[in-house]
């Protein structure tokens, strides 16, 4: 599509008035820094980081739509340092270095800027801010016209720098309070409402209190309130000084202190040096030149559509068409101007058709078979969890279920995980299918008790939290969490984290960090695990049950990329058990009269997993000899006999057994074994010295999947790694991490649903109906049954050889897989 010029200049002339045409200047760096802390870490489907450009793009649409601009351009900050640095070596030194994904989406940016057809000017030496004040310069000065139009500029920033070059209401900053929509623009007399002086002393200002982002360090003691009373008072930095050496008593005359008047006699050196640094040149080496033709007329939305569909962005193409048309701006291959209506009658039409599509698609299909088909896409492609049918119609651009079908068994063959969809998935869905009808029975009145006893301690704990902080706040709140922790109660040291937004995190895992240097924090985490339960579980489940009190959720037999189930309304995989507080909701979860609840899960399956497929002789013969194996672990580490291993020896043998299963590095290790680096450092060397064969085949996994992009677990079960082509080595790192433990943990999947339909077979042969025995939940490694009491010791034992047999010990090279099981009226009170 191209675009078309909709102005009338002709009936403007003729009417006497000038016309005012609109320069908007983008603020590419500081937009983009924006975007990227203000929104989550969103990724493109092969794992290339898109959250700031998608800031930014939504920006710049809101911009056009807002102030219809005739011109656009965009300035940069380059890599090199400029003549501020030079000038002074600490020039924003405070600030970290980026984030590589935020370097990369500022590459990224400048192919938006391309696809838009907006010029860019960045100069080595010089910030983008000297850029736009001098593109500012230029057109106060009237070295820049737009014909016999008016030129009017609006500056779009997430930076108030900026605002020293507002210039009445013909200069204006577009700028961000708060993440990217709270917004607001400053013209000449905003600038003074909020600052209470003009646009021109902003760096007068900053030249005496400083600016800490910047690393500016203005006068040491002066801070806003005092820099304002001067600077509305007096004026510049130099009227200031002017004023103090005339004579000093007029100054104090305004409210300042001896104390102030000495701090500004001792910094007028570094008063002046500060000003200059804070000062956006107006002077910067560029040439700068309106575009021949406006912004609509040059704009040509296809590039701009090839360019989202690339970074997936799905909703932003129609927006902006919708915005084009709007202002008459939008055509099609043959110049015909394109409507809103027009755009909206071919969004309907597109989405009509497709749903129609998928109608058709899927109508003479049941739930069953529409289970088996996107099941088998994401057998295909484990990244495209609980996949739709509309998924399987864009994945085969199949017509009808059976052409979809074959494709997608034609694809399974091809890739050779067809065994893992109909020995392992397809036997699951009936299993599944059946879990969610029968459901499981819900103690409402346990639960209701339980409400109110835990909003009583909920109320308590409050009150201990305020005790603690000397004052009533709102304890849910973060930003009020956060000044009371950091401001008032002056925790956490010098390097508290920061969240996406900037604010100062008190996230559950900073906390942590922060247990035991006051009473406070533990009330906090107390409080937060206490609310979670009550608003997620405690409260709602009564409210899910039917009219037997049995709750029945949605398990999501696609529900992860490593082949695991997840659930959910309710969630029943995250119910904690690690807390007294956790496991009482595990309580309200009861067998029917008549009936005990029965749960099976594999004994330490994840590192039996581990020895087998990495044929590790040690770490199989500890599995043979049926020694524990963290105590084995550690007696090989730390070269002691088994009886001689001590409660912390088994402890720091645990977490490194599974942290090295999760990719766990040495400073992850440090943490969390509570060490040096140098201790952890040692335990890491000697784990691997110890366990050699587990090293090489870790490694081995690693460079496996680097090179086909893919894991694969005992059965056959792939597991696909986009982040290996990122270009950004963060990616690839993270990429590796879960390509480490995709097969252990997927190997661990599968077993557990082949147990599933193992047990379903045995039950089918031997005549157990599901009235006498029925599989209620599969959480993670466990499953749970509702057994008749008088079957339950009979049939647990059939279980669990159910599952023990499925793999011989030829299988796993002698490590035994061994069973448990637990018996109980309620999931938590288990024996």
């Amino acid at each position: 599509m191209a675009t078309k010029e909709t102005s009338d200049k002709k009936t403007k002339k003729e009417a006497g008035k000038r016309e005012t045409k609109t320069l908007v200047l983008l603020d590419s760096h500081a937009i983009i820094h924006r975007a990227y802390h203000a929104l989550p870490d969103f990724a493109s489907s092969k794992g290339v980081p898109t959250g700031a450009i998608y800031g930014l793009v939504a920006m710049l649409i809101g911009i056009i739509e807002r102030f219809k601009p005739d011109y656009i351009v965009a300035c940069y900050d380059l890599p090199a340092p400029t003549y501020r640095h030079e000038a002074y070596e600490a020039y924003k030194a405070g600030r970290k270095k980026s984030d590589p994904a935020l370097v990369e989406q500022l590459k990224s940016s400048r192919r938006v800027f391309e696809a838009f057809n907006i010029p860019m000017y960045d100069k080595e030496g010089f910030e983008a801010d000297d850029m736009l004040g001098t593109i500012v310069e230029d057109v106060l000065k009237g070295n820049v016209k737009a014909d016999d139009a008016d030129l009017k500029v609006i500056i779009a920033s997430g930076d108030m720098d900026t605002l020293q070059l507002v210039s009445g209401d013909d200069v204006m900053v577009y700028t961000l309070k708060k993440g990217i929509k709270d917004i607001v623009v400053y013209d000449e007399k905003g600038v003074m409402e909020r600052f209470g002086f003009g646009p021109k002393l902003l760096p007068d200002y900053k030249g005496l209190r400083g600016d800490p982002s910047d690393n500016i360090i203005g006068i040491q003691g002066i801070g806003e309130k005092t820099a304002t009373t001067l600077i509305t008072s007096f004026g510049t930095v130099e009227n200031i000084y002017k004023a103090l050496k005339k004579n000093s008593d007029d100054v104090k005359k305004v409210g300042v202190t001896d104390r102030i008047i000495e701090l500004l006699k001792n910094g007028e050196e570094e008063a002046l040096f500060s000003k200059m640094l804070a000062t956006i040149r107006r002077d910067a080496p560029i040439n700068f030149k309106l575009p021949e033709k406006t912004w609509k007329e040059s704009f040509d939305v296809a590039p701009v559509e090839a360019l989202f569909k690339e970074f997936e962005f799905r909703t932003l193409g129609v927006r902006l068409k919708t915005i084009m048309a709007a202002s008459g701006s939008l055509s099609d291959a043959d110049g015909k101007a394109v409507s809103v209506e027009d755009i909206a009658f071919e969004s309907k039409k597109e989405a009509e058709q497709k749903a129609a599509e998928y109608t058709e698609f899927a109508a003479h299909l049941s739930k069953e078979k529409i289970r088996e088909l996107t099941i088998a896409l994401w057998v295909l492609d484990s990244s495209l969890t609980n996949p739709t049918i509309e998924d399987v119609v864009t994945h085969t651009k199949a017509k009808t279920a059976a052409e979809a079908e074959q494709k997608l068994l034609n694809e399974m063959k091809k890739q050779g995980v067809d065994s893992v969809f109909f020995d392992i998935e397809k036997p699951l869905i009936p299993i599944v299918n059946a879990m969610e009808k029968v459901g499981v029975k819900i103690d409402v009145e346990f639960l209701k008790e339980l409400s109110k006893e835990y909003h009583k301690e909920l109320a308590s704990l409050e009150k201990k939290i305020w005790k603690e902080a000397g004052m009533e706040f709102n304890v849910s709140s973060p930003k009020q969490l956060g000044e009371v922790l950091f401001d008032k109660l002056m925790l956490g040291g010098k390097k508290i984290k920061k969240t996406s937004t900037g604010a100062r995190s008190t996230k559950e895992s900073e906390l942590e960090k922060m247990k035991g240097t006051h009473p406070i924090i533990d009330h906090i985490l107390e409080y937060r695990e206490l609310a979670k339960l009550l608003g997620t579980y405690i409260d709602p489940l009564p409210t899910m049950v039917d009219e037997n009190d049995r709750v029945h959720t949605t398990f999501l037999q696609a529900g992860a990329a490593t082949g695991r189930m997840a659930s959910q309304n309710p969630g029943l995989q995250n119910i904690p058990i690690k807390t007294e507080l956790g496991r009482k909701v595990r309580q309200a979860f009861i067998a029917e009269k008549g009936y005990k609840l029965v749960s099976f899960d594999y004994s330490q399956i994840e590192l039996r997993i581990a020895a087998w497929l990495s044929d590790d002789e040690k770490l199989i013969t500890i599995f043979k000899e049926g020694t524990d194996v963290h105590t084995g672990v550690a007696s090989q580490v730390f070269k002691v006999d088994s009886k001689d291993v001590t409660k912390e020896m088994r402890r720091q043998a645990k977490v490194i057994n599974f942290g090295i299963l999760y990719g766990m590095g040495v400073n992850a290790l440090k943490t969390n074994l509570g060490s040096t680096r140098e201790e952890a450092q040692t335990f890491y060397n000697e784990y691997f010295k110890n366990f050699s064969t587990l090293a090489d085949y870790l490694n081995h996994v690693k460079a496996e999947a680097k090179r086909t992009g893919y894991t694969q677990t005992y059965f056959g079960r792939r597991r696909y790694f986009e982040g290996f082509k990122s270009a950004l080595p963060f990616i690839r790192a993270s990429a590796e991490r879960m390509a480490i433990n995709a097969p252990i943990q997927g190997t661990e999947a599968d077993l557990v649903k082949i147990a599933m339909v193992k047990v379903q077979e045995l039950f089918d042969k031997e005549g157990i109906e599901e009235k006498d025995a029925r599989v209620l939940m599969q959480v993670h490694d466990e499953l749970v049954y509702e057994i008749k009491s008088d079957l339950v010791e009979s049939l647990s034992e059939k279980i669990k050889e159910a599952m023990e047999s499925i793999l011989t010990l030829e299988d796993t090279k002698g490590v035994p897989i061994t069973a448990e099981a637990h018996v109980g009226k309620n999931w938590n009170d288990m024996k």
